[in-house]
């Protein structure tokens, strides 16, 4: 009988609980503006960046996604004015993506959605343990 160690234990409940918080923030994000947690981390990462464009690559791993899954998800985006493809004025063969004003406006409002689906998923928690889960969060990452 293999015994699992503490780390694979840990690893797995991380696993588990992204699982649930992802569903859980999934659902409050699309039936109320339409949007996945992925789609929102695209627009957050173009809200932040300079000029509010990124290249295509850049945003795939800004998203843990391949440039391929990144442009097939970007196909409905651009659809729905969310967000626009450049041309990239350095390198013809460089595809930029930029958030649009109907993106942002999004965003803003998934925004507010996110941060009470959040509140309400770790109220379980005090301001103490919710900044000590972050930086051990922040600390698995390397950051």
């Amino acid at each position: 009988m293999n015994k699992e160690s503490k780390y694979a234990a840990v690893a797995k409940s991380l696993w588990i609980n992204n699982a649930f918080i992802s569903k859980k923030i999934e659902n409050s994000l699309g039936s109320i503006h339409g949007i996945g947690l992925t789609e929102y981390m695209v627009l957050h990462n173009l809200v932040n960046a300079p000029n509010k464009v990124l290249r295509r690559i850049d945003l795939a791993d800004s998203v843990g996604r391949t440039a391929s899954g990144v442009t097939r998800m970007l196909i409905p985006m651009e659809k729905l004015g969310l967000i626009c493809k450049e041309a990239s004025p350095r390198d013809a063969r460089a595809s930029l993506v930029k958030i649009t004003t109907v993106g942002e406006e999004i965003f803003n409002d998934a925004s507010l959605t996110l941060n009470q689906t959040s509140e309400q998923l770790l109220d379980r928690l005090d301001k103490e343990q919710i900044d000590t889960f972050f930086n051990l969060l922040n600390l698995i990452r390397g950051v």
